[in-house]
């Protein structure tokens, strides 16, 4: 079976609901999606670093028991690991407070082989930095080059609001490697003052990658081609956290173009249906992730997604 890649930050969230912690769950966006890829039964490896410290240790020995191949996950000894403290409002929506380090210039970078059609999951600060941009960069290149599936999530934090200028053209390399760019409607809001998809697909997408996956809370997901545009309704869901909800829909749509066979040659040629079927997968996740304070869907959720692959 094809293997997804996610590569990324890593992050201790401790989740407070009301005046006490609930729980203390590892987390950070692609690593929120791998766990979800690795419990439905996909081959899947993560590519990332933290502390070698007990969080650290936590973060590896949370990858392995949910079938992730912890193998590319450094532990260094000249960082602390992260944490974040995420505050549930009265919307279960979180609010952050962020623990880290300086960023450490990254040395003797190793990443996993890639092969056709395997997709690689990348976004979020950790694909901006330029204290480790040149090996990110040489990496997807090298995805990119043996014909993977290059999945670009924004999550541009408004904390980096004010470095916009600084980080576009970063921003512009992963769209120009992207096979398919995701951004939710508070990332564009931050990074050019715009929360209509096909304005920001026309002027900011479109130039660099033709296909573009728009997400806005509980609002309609909307697919941008060159052959138009698409718009796909998400059905109302009770929400205990949303924490998780943008990682796992990246992981329910990753699912759905391995479950239905959908390679990187065809992907410019889908019709609406088969778009549908992935972005419903997509959907899917991203609920059950939401009903529950976890980052990633539940186990047997995953069992159930992993029975229905080829």
């Amino acid at each position: 079976m094809r293997k997804v890649i996610g590569m990324g930050e890593t992050i201790m969230d401790i989740i407070f609901h009301g005046e006490q912690p609930t729980a203390a769950v590892p987390g950070g966006s692609s690593f929120n999606s791998i766990i979800s890829i690795g419990r439905a039964g996909i081959p899947a490896v993560f590519v990332g670093e933290t502390g070698h410290d007990e969080v650290g240790r936590r973060i590896a020995d949370f990858l392995n028991a949910n079938h992730v191949d912890a193998s590319f996950l450094r532990m260094r000894d000249d960082i602390q690991s992260a944490v974040s403290l995420a505050f549930l409002d009265e919307r279960n929506d979180a609010h952050y407070m962020f623990y880290k380090q300086p960023p450490h210039t990254l040395k003797g970078f190793i990443h996993p082989t890639v092969e056709a059609d395997d997709i690689v999951q990348f976004g979020s600060y950790y694909a901006l930095n330029p204290h480790i941009r040149p090996q990110v960069k040489a990496f997807l290149e090298y995805a990119h080059g043996q014909g993977a599936i290059l999945y670009y999530d924004l999550n541009f934090r408004r904390t980096y609001q004010d470095r916009i200028k600084e980080l576009l053209p970063a921003i512009h390399e992963n769209f120009r490697l992207a096979t398919v760019v995701r951004g939710s409607a508070d990332d564009f809001e931050v990074m050019y003052g715009l929360r209509d998809a096909e304005e920001i697909y026309h002027r900011h997408i479109a130039p660099y990658c033709p296909l573009f996956l728009y997400t806005c809370g509980a609002e309609n997901i909307m697919l941008c081609t060159p052959k138009g545009s698409s718009r796909f309704p998400v059905p109302p869901v009770r929400t205990v956290s949303t924490i998780g909800a943008g990682d796992n829909f990246n992981a329910g749509f990753i699912y759905g173009l391995i479950r239905y066979g959908i390679r990187r040659t065809g992907l410019p040629d889908l019709s609406e249906a088969q778009w549908e079927h992935a972005v419903t997968c997509g959907i899917r996740f991203a609920a059950n992730a939401c009903a529950s304070i976890h980052n990633s869907i539940d186990e047997d959720f995953g069992r159930q997604m992993s029975r229905k692959m080829p």
